[in-house]
């Protein structure tokens, strides 16, 4: 495998890219390569794998079903 160095990456970019690291469970090297090989298209995405990953994350989100009545209320919390 090769090795690349990045350089002169934006404070923003890597925000963005260890928050994505976070949610994904990945290591921000291993999310680099990711967002990398996604964007060009050198990985190819296998649609079993998403949907498993998917599957676990809603499994994190039990207990916090949210009521459209609830959401409206929030958003017009503080309101006139």
């Amino acid at each position: 495998m090769a090795t690349l160095t990045i350089r002169n990456l934006s404070d923003e970019a890597y925000r963005i890219l260890r928050e994505r690291a976070r949610r994904g469970k990945r290591s921000i090297n291993r999310e680099a390569v990711f967002q990398l090989e996604t964007a060009i298209g050198a990985r190819e995405v296998d649609l079993e794998t998403e949907l498993d990953e998917i599957r676990e994350f809603r499994k994190t989100l039990k207990g916090l079903y949210v009521t459209e009545a609830e959401v409206t209320a929030g958003k017009n919390e503080g309101r006139p």
